[in-house]
């Protein structure tokens, strides 16, 4: 093996992977080395967790790197969301389902985390990276002013070292850059979660013999979605997984579900009788034998900077991580991914780094602290059947018609793009900001017992606009198209936004005074697609159905 290559991935997990993978699609003759400290094969199932992709992450696996083979054969083509409003109630058909009655026009794909990261060590071995599986770093002495890195490392018993022009952190959780560099960042967003995996598929459909509860979804399979149990402050996974096991998990606001209440086996157990007792009657089947059992404290983190023009970046866990509701770990992985394959092509070519490692660094920043605000101080309304649902449709809007728009279009490096929208671009963040806000205020208006829960079905499909959102990450745009995209999609919010402060204050009688002043503004140029029919969210029978029985149970 040669001393001195191109670039050096520390770990070889998703992101250490992908990143390989994604390089030599990008310039076959780089020479890529990641170093792995567990020996593959892994096992399957009880492995790892970040189990379930959405859009951007399904779109890089199976697209940008060609895996859409592996993905339709050897994973479980997912579902979507599925969320039921369902503590402590043993008939989950009695309570209010939100998801969607068919499939949407983008895939994604639940994840065998062993069996795909199995999958991607022998693809990256066959586009020729040297993958140094059960190997254990020693020391890293980062390069300065454009010096080479060195890598310190054991394998197969002997000591070995590397010069390397590139150096990328993917080690997880043991973020040997962040540390040495000192970039440990916390966030405010203190969650803890636990998890484990049981033999067999876990079916949501035995929860119920209602003919009609059982036919909502063509096919009826709910079994195929990353199924959420929600409760106030917390919420419980349900997730298949191709090699015959189901991944269940528990993510909990600590002050309000104290992880002590849950981190081992037994108290989680407990905790699901009381909270989801119909999930803890599925799982005293003896045929869920139960295969492994972890938890996590305050999970949540960031970092300081990620990308360097001293060439080393940080990708994955061993940067920053956000929350697993909404499945955004592998997206970051994605986005993190593509610039750093950017960086290196730049500097392949020999244009300088300076000054476009800083503005990727703080765009992906950007992009951070946007989907940081779905989750800081929100788990108090995940047990709203009222307002979860409105939260779930406006968040995939400013996910699917900003975030994922820049993604599907390749315009992550297109910075004229991000010139062009920077007003667009602001004001979706100022409204993303605001209508959190305001969730919180109207769900924290009334107690959450008197809010209906009637046993009926938000279906997402039934929203054209909705599912006509999810079907454009298919096009393919122009320059003009695609900023043209990005203010239709910043019309969307405002109209959506307007939407859901009356919804507010007709239904919780609050007030929107930061948001509508928000609305007041007008971004400049605005977009002149049609406006979308109100109303956006669920029908008015069905918000004025909940509305009236509100008022009677209040009277």
């Amino acid at each position: 093996m040669n001393t001195k290559v191109d670039i050096v991935i520390l770990g070889g997990g998703l992101a250490g992977l992908s990143l390989s993978i994604q390089l030599k699609r990008m310039e076959p003759a780089l020479h890529v080395v990641v170093i792995e400290r567990q020996r593959h094969p892994v096992r399957e199932a009880a492995f790892k967790v970040g189990e379930s992709t959405v859009e951007i992450a399904a779109h890089y696996f199976g697209h940008v790197l060609g895996l859409r083979e592996h993905l339709e054969g050897e994973q479980i083509r997912k579902f979507g969301f599925r969320f039921f409003f369902s503590d402590g109630v043993a008939a989950i058909d009695r309570c209010t389902e939100l998801g969607v009655s068919k499939l949407l026009p983008m895939v994604s794909w639940q994840l065998d985390r062993g069996r795909f990261e199995n999958f991607l060590g022998e693809r990256a071995r066959e586009l020729g990276v040297v993958f140094l599986d059960g190997a254990t770093v020693k020391h890293v002495e980062p390069g300065r002013d454009g010096g080479t890195h060195r890598i310190d490392f054991e394998h197969d018993g002997d000591s070995l070292q590397l010069e390397t022009h590139w150096l990328v952190d993917a080690s997880g959780r043991a973020s040997l850059l962040k540390r040495k560099f000192d970039l440990v960042e916390e966030n405010a967003h203190d969650v803890n979660a636990v998890w484990w995996r049981v033999d067999g598929m876990v079916d949501p459909n035995l929860w119920s013999h209602d003919g009609d509860w059982l036919s909502r979804c063509t096919p009826p399979d709910r079994w195929r979605s990353t199924n959420h149990l929600c409760g106030r402050g917390y919420w419980a996974w349900m997730i298949p997984l191709a090699s015959g096991a189901h991944s269940i998990g528990i993510v909990a606001d600590g002050a309000l579900h104290p992880l002590e209440q849950l981190k081992n086996h037994a108290l989680a157990t407990d905790w699901l009788r009381e909270h989801q007792p119909a999930l803890a009657t599925l799982l005293d089947d003896p045929r869920h034998a139960v295969q492994d059992f972890r938890f996590l404290r305050h999970f949540s983190h960031g970092c300081k900077q990620v990308f360097s023009a001293d060439r080393w970046a940080i990708t994955g866990e061993a940067g920053l991580f956000l929350d697993p509701f909404y499945s955004p770990g592998s997206d970051f992985i994605a986005i993190a991914n593509t610039y750093i394959c950017e960086l290196v092509g730049r500097d392949r070519a020999g244009r300088p780094l300076e000054a476009h490692a800083q503005i990727y660094d703080q765009i992906f920043h950007s992009f951070y602290e946007s989907t940081l605000a779905l989750y800081t101080d929100q788990y108090p309304i995940f047990g709203d059947p009222e307002v979860l649902p409105v939260k779930v449709i406006w968040d995939y809007t400013y996910y699917w018609g900003v975030l994922s728009q820049f993604f599907f279009q390749r315009r992550l490096a297109d910075l004229a793009a991000f010139a062009d929208l920077k007003l667009e671009l602001a004001h979706c963040q100022a409204l993303n900001r605001a209508v959190q806000a305001l969730l919180r205020e109207w769900s924290a208006a009334r107690p959450l017992p008197t809010v209906p829960n009637p046993a009926e079905m938000l279906d997402q499909a039934s929203l054209p606009w909705f599912a006509a959102l999810n079907k454009s990450l298919l096009d393919r745009l122009d320059d003009a198209a695609f900023r043209e995209r990005i203010r239709d999609s910043t019309q969307l919010m405002r109209i959506l936004a307007a939407e859901i402060a009356d919804r507010a204050e007709a239904s919780g009688g609050v007030a929107a005074p930061a948001l509508r002043q928000l609305l007041e503004e007008k971004p400049a140029p605005a977009s002149t697609a049609p406006l979308p029919p109100r109303p956006m969210l669920f029908g008015t029978a069905t918000a004025m159905g909940r509305l009236a029985a509100a008022e009677e149970a209040a009277a």
